[in-house]
């Protein structure tokens, strides 16, 4: 997809027009792999407190519970949001808990902020086909105006920074898939920087793992955040003789959040074709259950973004919530995944212990 035009535009408003771009490329190729299933519901809003956004969700609703429906998709969400506001005291103190590197101003009285951002999360109905999710966003800190005083057009910023990631959750594990999905991403990585996809390879594992589990949530992508032109605790400084160098600017920060999202498409729709044609079983349709349930522990016990979002004045939590899947399933001390030499048992292996795919 071509970029927009940058030139002499505020970041905020370059991150805008390219987030739209990219709902609109993902939604469109999603429908396009399934043209005989519902289209995605498109919600645009309004946020009253500041900003606004578009929900575009996939759900095949029924009150028959006993129908079953043949589409690739059973529940997804892909969503943008672009708000403004001020953050409450307890926003900040959980911002300052995950963005230690970047020291915030303290302002009992809150502080203006800007947030942009794409987030995604896809579960087919195959048991076979793996879910996947991704999220990227551009925040700003800003100066508080002084009291009384008319909040200029483009105040002073005084932290930004960009993250996000991708990651893949299968229920059954295919070697190629594996490889595949990791590839891609490390490709749209090295084009900054060498050391970039095994860093955040590396974070996405210890992200997305689940203590009381013990296993991670799926095998794993990138994961990123407070990347902007400082110090970076999870890479060496640009200034070092024996490393490869980094973006730090933000319109080179920009340019490698641009290649991430663009990769996205590439990366996982194959993957969903290919998966969605195989056959399965009642069995399998089962685990496929269990692991979602895993996955709904996750977002609603460790996930930060859940967390901060629910923190938010205005917040949107069906938008929030939209990464739940429409059904799971927890049994007591299940059997599945016990037994050696099974297919649930050798995803829970790479599970317990991750390994490199790329």
């Amino acid at each position: 997809m071509s970029s927009p035009d940058t030139s002499a535009k505020p970041m905020r408003s370059q991150v805008e027009e390219y987030i739209v771009c990219l709902q609109d490329q993902i939604v469109s190729a999603l429908e396009t792999l399934d043209p005989s299933s519902p289209q995605f519901k498109r919600d645009s809003w309004v946020r009253t407190e500041g900003g606004r956004g578009q929900s575009c969700i996939f759900a095949c609703k029924s009150d028959d519970p006993s129908v079953v429906h043949d589409s690739i998709l059973e529940k997804a969400g892909v969503n943008i949001s672009i708000v403004h506001g001020t953050l409450p005291p307890a926003a900040i103190k959980q911002m300052r808990a995950d963005h230690t590197s970047m020291p915030l101003p303290d302002r009992p009285d809150g502080l203006p902020f800007f947030a942009a951002g794409i987030s995604l999360v896809i579960h087919p109905r195959n048991p076979h086909a793996p879910t996947v999710h991704a999220n990227y966003r551009y925040f700003e800190i800003t100066e508080p105006a002084e009291k009384d005083q008319v909040v200029p057009e483009k105040p002073t910023v005084l932290v930004w920074w960009f993250g996000g990631g991708c990651d893949l959750t299968p229920s059954y594990l295919y070697e190629e898939d594996g490889v595949h999905f990791h590839s891609t991403l490390k490709k749209a990585c090295d084009k900054h920087g060498w050391e970039l996809y095994p860093n955040f390879k590396k974070w996405c594992d210890e992200y997305f793992y689940i203590p009381h589990r013990n296993e991670t949530r799926g095998i794993g992508g990138i994961f990123f955040d407070d990347l902007n032109e400082g110090p970076h605790a999870r890479l060496p400084s640009r200034n070092s003789t024996d490393t490869a160098p980094r973006p730090t600017s933000p319109a080179e920060i920009f340019s490698f959040i641009q290649d991430l999202g663009n990769a996205f498409v590439p990366s996982y729709l194959p993957i969903l074709q290919t998966r969605s044609a195989l056959p399965f079983t009642p069995s399998e349709r089962r685990w496929q259950l269990l692991r979602r349930g895993r996955y709904v522990e996750f977002n609603l016990v460790y996930d930060r973004g859940t967390k901060f979002g629910l923190m938010t004045p205005g917040a949107r939590i069906e938008s929030i919530l939209m990464s739940l899947p429409e059904t799971a399933r927890w049994e007591y001390m299940s059997e599945l995944g016990g037994e050696e030499g099974t297919e649930e048992a050798k995803l829970l292996a790479v599970l317990n212990t991750p390994r490199d795919w790329a």
